[in-house]
């Protein structure tokens, strides 16, 4: 699948995946379980969770704990692909 496609199938999709205060090693386990169902998922970052740091940032490190890869990010939301 490549990167167009993948972003295509994203558009559609439902968050499934909130970061909140806990910050992302709360979700890093259930992100993990999701991504090995399914290729893509879509998470959220709450303002709780961004404080001040962009979400482009936490995508990104939350993409690399996981072995995935970040496909998108549009506002406070990231998609990831693995």
């Amino acid at each position: 699948m490549d990167e167009d496609e993948r972003r295509k199938r994203a558009h559609d999709l439902e968050v499934t995946v909130w970061v909140g205060k806990g910050g992302t090693d709360a979700v890093v386990d259930e992100l993990d379980e999701q991504l090995g169902a399914a290729e893509l998922v879509k998470v959220k970052f709450l303002r709780a969770a961004r404080g001040r740091t962009s979400t482009d940032e936490l995508a990104t490190e939350l993409a690399d704990r996981v072995s995935a890869e970040l496909v998108d990010v549009r506002g406070h939301t990231a998609v990831l692909y693995r």
